[in-house]
């Protein structure tokens, strides 16, 4: 039960920003002891391209229009990750419980990475770049956040995970119908005499 609300928790926090979910269980695997975390996570090479990665996202995440290249790249990506952490974790468990803990982290980050991606599209029409900035910033706390205490408490955690991913869920609906509301009047309305 702790491996699957673990690969929960780290699933939605891979789909916001992948890079740092490795990182921190790779941090806790080398100073921790943490029998949950697969070695493979805490090694130095992985260590070292996940902090280069996550430096390199955490620069782009914070740049309007670049954030969201950066998330159409990250649409295969992000899940992946999610996917190969929840196999990972089931470890030496039978074919089923891996596939089953794979499709569960790959799912979940596909869910909260389509819920961020949308969100940030609808963040990039603001002009100014404090709400991209502030958004980036908040997401990277909850990242760490949850993934972190979802190293003690992981059923808790895949709580708070839960939560955040159908209130993103839900604000991308609301975003959607804004947007198609707000076309629809656009399309609709009707050009203005200039002659008069």
């Amino acid at each position: 039960m702790d491996a699957l609300a673990l690969t929960f928790s780290s699933g939605w926090a891979s789909g916001i920003n992948a890079y740092l979910v490795v990182l921190v269980l790779g941090i806790a695997d080398r100073v921790g002891s943490y029998a949950d975390i697969p070695d493979v996570l805490g090694r130095w090479d992985v260590l070292a391209v996940a902090g280069f990665m996550f430096a390199m996202e955490f620069v782009a995440d914070k740049i309007p229009y670049i954030d969201s290249t950066w998330d159409a790249i990250s649409t295969a990506i992000r899940p992946t990750v999610g996917a190969v952490i929840g196999v990972l974790l089931a470890g030496d468990a039978a074919s089923l419980d891996q596939a089953v803990l794979g499709v569960v982290g790959g799912g979940t980050a596909l869910l909260s990475h389509l819920a961020k991606a949308g969100g940030r599209l609808a963040i990039n029409s603001s002009p100014e770049p404090v709400t991209n900035i502030g958004a980036s910033l908040t997401e990277d706390a909850a990242v760490l956040g949850v993934v972190w205490f979802s190293l003690e408490h992981p059923q808790a955690a895949a709580a708070i995970a839960g939560v955040l991913l159908l209130t993103g869920l839900g604000l991308l609906l609301v975003l959607t119908r804004l947007v198609r509301r707000g076309w629809r009047r656009w399309k609709n309305k009707e050009p203005v005499d200039r002659a008069t």
